[in-house]
């Protein structure tokens, strides 16, 4: 692409730019502070990805989801997560009917929650990896099999799963493929205090505030097609490639990375960075990817597709530390 854009799409993105801040707004009257979380969220879906939210109890993770959709008017359904679900708890199942008329008996799918815009995961650790695995295919595709039938799933479709960090019993951790279909790993953290003030007044009052749609779907696949018109250089694509070859053993670069990261990323980790740093420039209005964009993404993107050594675990050495020592390592665009 040019380092311009088509007049009209810079239009039509000014058109839409507007309904992304209304959308805000209606967030806003419900979920206090966090906005930086809010607009990781608004990033995986610019960016037609999926999300894995990460927090305490008690910090607003489904309620965040569920303003989100009620923001919206694309259909949302929640899957709970426990250790006794099965695959066709979530895709769905063939159940045997009869012809009232005639007598005969046939079989009829029965769509599952799989089959809406926003899925809610709520707690997806919480299930054995069979049952996660069922999502595999359709985070990826966008689509479903069931026996020998594919069948596409809505347009857009966005998977949001919620986990609890710091409870481990009962939980199975998930698969590095499971992980990777996930745009964004969103940490939750705890409000500040003046917001925490503000969460109170406004949760233990007579009434609650309700969020009014300001985004259907057709609105929001439109958004998604003009994320991809977004420019970013051709010293941007080296940067990004740079960072995440950078996390691979065997490729050279700091010695000091190389002995803390066991599984760096791989190629799906850099589409995933240069993807969200377009929604984030979308956002911010800006036609074009900034050095900035990669950079306050490279934490969401990449926290969940390396995997730490024992030499790094032994020396209480962190995901945050090891991305953080990565950015400072690689060399800039222009600073080689």
């Amino acid at each position: 692409m040019s380092n311009t854009i088509d007049s009209t799409i810079e239009d039509t993105i000014e058109q839409r730019l507007n309904g992304l801040e209304t959308l805000r707004q209606e967030i806003g009257k419900v979920i206090v502070g966090q906005r930086e979380v809010v607009d990781q969220m608004l990033i995986c879906l610019l960016a037609r990805g999926h999300a894995l939210l990460e927090g305490v109890p008690g910090l607003g993770k489904t309620l965040l989801v569920k303003t989100l959709a009620d923001c919206t008017e694309l259909a949302f359904k929640r899957v709970q997560f426990t250790p006794d679900l099965m695959p066709g708890d979530i895709l769905g199942s063939e159940i045997l009917e009869e012809d009232h008329s005639t007598g005969k008996r046939f079989f009829k799918f029965q769509r599952g929650p799989i089959f809406t815009n926003v899925l809610l995961a709520d707690e997806i650790n919480r299930t054995p990896p069979k049952t996660q695995s069922a999502l595999l295919e359709s985070m990826q595709e966008y689509s479903v099999t069931v026996g020998g039938e594919t069948m596409a799933l809505p347009e857009p479709y966005f998977v949001l799963a919620t986990q609890n960090p710091i409870e481990q019993a009962g939980t199975y951790p998930l698969p590095e493929a499971q992980l990777d279909r996930f745009l964004l790993n969103i940490h939750i953290d705890y409000p500040s205090e003046q917001d925490e003030v503000e969460i109170l007044r406004a949760t233990t009052g007579a009434s609650a505030a309700k969020p009014q749609p300001c985004l259907d779907a057709a609105g929001l696949v439109e958004m998604q097609r003009l994320v991809r018109e977004i420019h970013i250089s051709d010293d941007l694509y080296h940067y990004v490639a740079r960072l995440v070859r950078a996390t691979r053993t065997g490729e050279g670069g700091d010695t000091q990375l190389q002995q803390w990261i066991k599984w760096g990323a791989g190629p799906r980790a850099g589409q995933a960075l240069i993807l969200a740093a377009k929604a984030r420039a979308f956002l911010q209005q800006r036609l074009s990817v900034t050095r900035a964009d990669i950079q306050a993404l490279l934490l969401p993107v990449l926290r969940h597709r390396i995997l730490l050594s024992f030499h790094a675990q032994a020396d209480g050495v962190t995901v945050e530390q090891v991305l953080r020592e990565l950015l400072a390592a690689v060399p800039e665009p222009g600073r080689d």
